[in-house]
């Protein structure tokens, strides 16, 4: 039996490759025809599953933060599932999770850092809200890990170890990292590292 699993949609297509234009090229630099002929499709046809530019912006931004949050909840029910599990290994399940993104979407964090101020006032504020829940969780568990860390130090070392882990967009040189392995180990231990120093200070 044929499973959803393979080829994404033709709404998910559209919406990686307007997000790979607007990185590379800003909001007001990429035309609804140039996002259509990257899908195979024509820039009329793209209103058939978007309202126009600013609606596909909303859907990318609001869902990476629904995204992210929905994953580190997950990976928080399957750690209390499971009878003693460690809090380093929680938090090691986090860092494996937002690495993930990091890496793979790295259009996304981009589209963040320059365009969340087009975003209508409503959707702009409900990323705010979804990135606090999901910063907060994170400073739960960094808490059960180093509970003589504060919980402003701890937050504020979330907030370092986002800034970290975000950075990837900018470390696109050839040869300036290891391979997707490598580079995702470097990330974690260096933000494992991050937390560890945030408990000894």
């Amino acid at each position: 039996m044929a499973t959803r699993t393979d080829a994404p949609t033709r709404r998910e297509q559209i919406l990686k490759e307007a997000a790979r234009l607007f990185a590379e090229r800003g909001f007001h630099g990429v035309g609804v025809d140039e996002i259509g002929a990257a899908v195979g499709i024509s820039g009329p046809g793209l209103y058939r599953h978007f309202a126009g530019k600013d609606a596909m912006l909303a859907e990318l931004l609001v869902g990476i933060s629904e995204s992210l949050l929905r994953g580190a909840k997950r990976r928080l029910e399957e750690a209390d599932g499971v009878a003693g599990v460690a809090p380093g290994a929680v938090l090691d399940s986090l860092i494996e999770g937002h690495i993930d993104f990091a890496l793979d979407d790295r259009p996304l964090i981009t589209l963040h850092d320059r365009e969340l101020d087009r975003l209508r006032d409503a959707d702009r504020k409900l990323v705010r809200q979804l990135q606090r829940q999901y910063v907060e969780l994170w400073v739960g568990v960094v808490r059960r890990l180093y509970p003589d860390l504060a919980e402003p130090a701890a937050r504020s070392a979330v907030h370092s170890v986002f800034g970290l882990l975000n950075s990837t967009p900018h470390l696109t040189r050839p040869g300036s990292l290891p391979d997707r392995a490598g580079t995702a180990e470097l990330l974690h231990r260096m933000a494992r590292g991050a937390f560890a120093a945030a408990a000894r200070s």
